[in-house]
């Protein structure tokens, strides 16, 4: 009997996984709090050889390629309008840019009826047996797998049960950010900067950054009081920022949360492990969809080559991974300070160096590198090879 493997979360870590899961033989089963697969939603990106040749071997390529947002050129200004900084389309969008939501949908849609779906639901409790795994859902319901993957996001709720306190593994750093949609905004995005805050619109989304050096005390799950910081942190301001907040009173998907990163080691206990930002997430800028992209081929493929022994495919996993995400995290500490200088020297200084070429063009290099520095296996296995019981 194949190897059951249930996947808490649907965002892109999760989909990915089940995607070569599949591949290789396993049974996946994806379980998402949410209704139905999210739509809309912020871009994310890819960039060099590795991500684009993984998007290529999922044959899914052609369909991100038909619709990418090809990214936008991003002004900053001041309170009355006038530019202080320009960033090229290039600088956050990759080589190739897609809404979260499209992403997620063709990712769904590559494992096709080889996965299990669970929407309107989570993980509530789990048990970990020698020979499975049992788990409780929030529902009521109860089932057993072999194994269980986190991939629900740096406030990973299997983390918090098999692993223990967020506040062990998640590191705040300093700032919040949010995003939702601004019905009837096109065309190139526009933010404007005070000291230690941003607010942006453009395509069709606003999004803001402030600074926050102590952790802000709120319900996650409680978008109405989200709003309400919102607004007390961007009151007063000019430009834009009226209809921003405007847009903000009717938003049905307000994305709120803090900047931070996940720090633990080791990614895994007996037959749960942990993939993309519950394992090594940062917030913002640290390449977090790349990286849970390789992620889902090599956790896959170090299981499917483990012939069942499931611990020696997670060793192997974080071993090949850890370094790289480390590096790729590294964009996440300095996101904050980057959108929105606490300062006024802070942000001319910020203005003035990224107006010279140079610096975007070492910039983009360096997150290229970040995002290309290693080597995958050819995990070249067959379905009947996959690991039973």
């Amino acid at each position: 009997m194949p190897t059951s493997v249930l996947i808490s979360g649907a965002g892109l870590a999760g989909p990915a996984l089940a995607y070569w899961l599949a591949h290789h033989g396993f049974e996946p089963a994806v379980v998402e709090a949410a209704p139905a697969l999210r739509t809309g939603g912020s871009a994310v990106d890819y960039r060099g050889p590795v991500h684009l040749g993984l998007l290529t071997r999922m044959g899914i390529l052609d369909q991100l390629r038909e619709v990418q947002t090809h990214g936008t050129a991003m002004r900053f200004v001041d309170e009355h309008g006038r530019p202080t900084m320009q960033m090229p389309a290039g600088f956050a969008g990759g080589e190739l840019e897609v809404r979260r939501g499209d992403l997620s949908r063709i990712l769904a849609a590559a494992s096709g009826d080889r996965t299990e779906w669970i929407f309107g639901d989570r993980v509530a409790a789990l048990s970990e047996l020698p020979d499975r795994v049992e788990v409780t859902f929030a529902g009521g319901s109860q089932r057993s797998f072999d194994l269980v993957i986190g991939a629900d996001g740096v406030h990973s709720g299997v983390r918090r049960l098999a692993f223990g306190a967020e506040s062990a593994y998640v590191r705040h750093l300093g700032y919040y950010l949010g995003g939702w949609a601004v019905p009837g905004c096109t065309g190139e995005g526009a933010g404007l900067n005070v000291p230690g805050k941003l607010a942006s619109v453009g395509d069709g989304q606003a999004f803001i950054a402030f600074s926050s050096p102590a952790e802000l005390s709120y319900d996650r799950r409680d978008p109405e009081a989200q709003k309400q910081i919102i607004r007390a942190q961007f009151a007063g301001l000019g430009w834009e920022v009226p209809r921003i907040l405007a847009a903000l009173d009717t938003a049905g998907d307000l994305y709120f949360d803090q900047i931070c990163r996940v720090d633990i080691t080791p990614w895994s206990t007996g037959r749960i492990a942990l993939i993309g930002d519950a394992a090594c997430g940062a917030t913002l800028g640290g390449m977090g969809n790349g990286t849970a992209l390789i992620a889902a081929y090599v956790l896959a493929g170090e299981l499917a080559t483990a012939g069942g022994d499931h611990r020696a495919a997670f060793a192997r996993y974080e071993r090949r991974l850890a370094g790289f995400a480390r590096r790729a995290q590294k964009g996440g500490d300095t996101a904050g300070r980057f959108l929105a200088p606490r300062t006024a020297s802070g942000l001319r200084l910020r203005n003035w160096l990224h107006n010279q070429n140079l610096i975007i063009r070492l910039t983009m290099r360096i997150a290229t590198e970040r995002a290309t520095r290693i080597e995958l296996p050819d995990y070249d296995l067959s379905a009947a090879s996959a690991p039973r019981r």
